[in-house]
């Protein structure tokens, strides 16, 4: 699910009219290559890098693990990449649309997955869900949330799914961190990590060439699921990706060509996070102007999503929930709004 914001995008722009085909590398620099790869989601495709590295190739988060990406992916090592091979792989975060294939590519390449220590760990962590069924736990985070039994039981049946979406993560990475300068074929790109969204996000910033790699903490047209995980119940998550956006306007200048992950590469990245954060701001007032009463979170989603929530989409409904508790938390940390648990253990949540 997309996140709160589906905004207009009239102050940026696109210098790619035309998307390249899923699957066929399309040059936008000097040894940049945006290539997009299919997703059985709402959002089609997903943007993967390919920047020149020496004899072969770095590669830039890796799209999901499927029966459709897999023979794209074997068609372009036999192809486009034959004769630059990948030589390493670099996971913006830990969601199976980034990270799915790095199993199979690292051995299939002998090449080694970066990532950020968190996101690495904690896709480990996710994945082993899939061995086992939706912990009491889990099923009280939502549950408390307002869900009745039947959404409660979908989710049982599809809890794992996480882990089916991956190939095995190598057993070892290196670790990426804030502020470390990568070499990637002589040119220097620049770690940048947020949170919000995931827990330890990398960007990568290519200062000379002015390229912004932005992964899911800036997209063009909608904003970032940021959503409170039922194995940290009490986060601030949208503290967190609000304090990203700003670190990223403060360390990055305008004038870069940013390749995020979903839609086309863009130009007006002040502008883009300018409005995101105030798109938060909104989505934060119409809750407080909403819990004038008591109300549980399943009862905010129509005043926080344009898109009507239903239950029977399991999916999209365990995200809003998340992203609602987002902003809740992001209010209670702060002493605005209320929350006591009635006599079946939901939550009601209320202005102060």
């Amino acid at each position: 699910m997309d996140g709160i914001s589906l905004s207009s995008d009239a102050q940026l722009r696109y210098p790619y009219a035309t998307p390249p085909a899923p699957g066929v590398p399309q040059q936008i620099a000097a040894g940049v290559h945006w290539l997009r790869l299919p997703l059985p989601v709402s959002l089609g495709t997903i943007n993967v890098w390919l920047l020149a590295d020496g004899a072969g190739t770095t590669l830039v988060d890796t799209g999901i693990h499927d029966e459709q990406t897999l023979a794209l992916w074997r068609a372009l090592l036999d192809g486009a990449l034959r004769d630059r091979p990948l030589t390493r792989i670099i996971a913006t975060h830990l969601h199976p649309d980034h990270v799915g294939m790095a199993g199979w590519l690292s051995r299939h390449c002998a090449c080694r997955l970066w990532m950020t220590r968190l996101e690495y760990l904690h896709c480990r962590m996710q994945a082993s869900d899939s061995r086992r069924a939706a912990p009491e736990e889990t099923l009280g985070f939502y549950q408390r949330a307002g869900w009745d039994e039947q959404a409660l039981q979908r989710y049982r049946t599809r809890f794992g799914g996480f882990g089916r979406m991956l190939s095995a993560l190598p057993d070892s990475y290196r670790r990426i961190e804030d502020g470390e300068q990568l070499d990637i074929d002589g040119h220097r790109w620049q770690v940048l990590v947020g949170a919000g969204h995931s827990p330890e996000h990398a960007c990568l910033y290519d200062a000379q060439r002015k390229l912004l790699i932005s992964g899911d903490q800036v997209l063009p047209r909608i904003s970032s699921n940021v959503s409170v995980q039922p194995t940290e119940p009490d986060a601030d998550p949208m503290s967190e990706w609000l304090d990203s956006l700003s670190k990223l306007r403060r360390c990055v200048p305008d004038d870069v060509l940013v390749l995020p992950a979903h839609n086309k590469p863009f130009y007006g990245l002040h502008a883009r996070i300018e409005q995101l954060q105030a798109d938060a701001d909104d989505a934060l007032e119409r809750l407080r102007e909403g819990l004038d009463q008591p109300r549980r979170v399943v009862d905010l989603f129509a005043l926080l999503f344009r898109a009507t929530v239903r239950s029977e989409d399991s999916t999209r409904y365990t995200l809003a929930t998340g992203e609602a508790l987002a902003c809740l938390n992001y209010l209670l940390h702060r002493g605005e709004i209320s929350v006591s648990l009635d006599d079946q253990g939901v939550a009601w949540y209320q202005r102060l």
